[in-house]
């Protein structure tokens, strides 16, 4: 390889520590329609620099690397948690907690530069681990503005109104997120019933899921609700577009996520967002653009949930669908495009 070529070494992230894998798709296509070279193996040199997506187990390759001078840029979102709280088996903790302990020795030994997805992440990393001595950057998740969009085919309902969650796994302690939106669609149906008393008609509640689910998860509320619920499982992610905009709302069901592409998408698409006002939710969703209400006790001992009030805002976006899907979309354009994303990791990996 010439000098004067780009070139970059992408390492994904590693397998059981979660997420989807819309970020590197995303960015790959965006640095190789930039004309950037790509590979993914440590040892395939040369190469500008690193970006490390999270974590990685090839630790050699990246202590050969930094000693070579290649810059190491890592990547972070937040800190595997919830198997502390949960049980979610031996296998989970062992490997949740090793994540953890890979993501914290690159960070503080190996890494030339941290990207943190959100202000939030970086408040978690720093009070848990201490600042770093290498520089930072906030740098968000971006879209392509174009294929999400607010226009293109979709089945959005008539006769019901639809609440979608979006997530890569609703498994290993995130099962809680589930039941969230399964007792919001509940107390919805109850003001459903109760404006019908008074003369007022609201349509009934439907539950459409994208992401895993355990089987036994999903026999368990098929029959321990009247909520319909559609389980899509994992779907390819050209169908995303079409699914967020046959929804009525986005629940975005993670408690303390980092920056989840699911809200992104969702607010490029047109597609209000419902959350609880914990991780990076509340600087991602700007006011107009989805409901972000107080979660009502501790997210990180996972005290129950203030239904209600989620329940509130959902009502406010079911009732004022044009108005929230407008602000989504405009807030979509204004901070989440995927070229300021693409440029900004460019002028770290690149030095430009």
């Amino acid at each position: 390889m010439a000098l004067d070529q780009k070139r970059i070494c992408v390492i994904p992230r590693m397998q059981g520590v979660g997420g989807m894998v819309s970020f590197q798709n995303k960015l790959a296509d965006g640095l190789e329609a930039r004309g950037v070279q790509l590979c993914s193996d440590l040892l395939d040199q040369p190469y500008h620099s690193v970006l490390v997506i999270g974590g990685t187990r090839h630790m050699a390759g990246l202590w050969l690397a930094r000693r070579k001078g290649v810059r190491i840029v890592q990547r972070l979102d937040g800190m595997n948690w919830l198997h502390r709280l949960r049980r979610t088996g031996l296998r989970h903790y062992l490997r949740a907690e090793y994540g953890n302990l890979l993501l914290a020795f690159i960070r503080s030994r190996l890494a030339d530069w941290i990207v943190y997805q959100s202000h939030f992440s970086q408040r978690w990393w720093e009070q848990a681990r201490a600042p770093t001595r290498v520089p930072n950057t906030i740098i968000y998740n971006g879209v392509d503005l174009s294929t999400y969009h607010p226009k293109g085919s979709h089945s959005r309902p008539t006769d019901c109104q639809r609440i979608l969650l979006v997530e890569g796994s609703l498994m290993g302690g995130y099962e809680h997120g589930l039941e969230a939106a399964i007792y919001l669609a509940e107390e919805m149906e109850v003001r459903k019933r109760d404006a019908h008393r008074q003369g007022a008609g609201f349509l009934s509640i439907e539950i459409m899921v994208v992401g895993r689910v355990a089987k036994e998860v999903q026999f368990r509320w098929t029959n321990h609700t009247q909520i319909p619920i559609t389980w899509t499982g994992l779907v390819p992610r050209e169908r995303i577009p079409e699914i967020a905009r046959s929804a009525h709302l986005l629940y975005s069901s993670d408690i303390n996520p980092a920056c989840p592409n699911s809200v992104i998408e969702a607010l490029a698409c047109g597609l209000p967002v419902l959350a609880f006002d914990t991780g990076a939710l509340p600087e991602m969703v700007a006011a107009g653009a989805g409901r972000v209400v107080p979660y009502g006790g501790d997210p990180w001992r996972l005290d129950p949930p203030d239904i209600p009030a989620l329940a509130e805002g959902a009502a406010d976006i079911l009732q004022h669908q044009e108005t929230y899907r407008k602000a989504a979309r405009q807030h979509a354009e204004e901070a989440f495009g995927l070229d300021q994303m693409v440029e900004a990791y460019l002028r770290l990996l690149l030095d430009r």
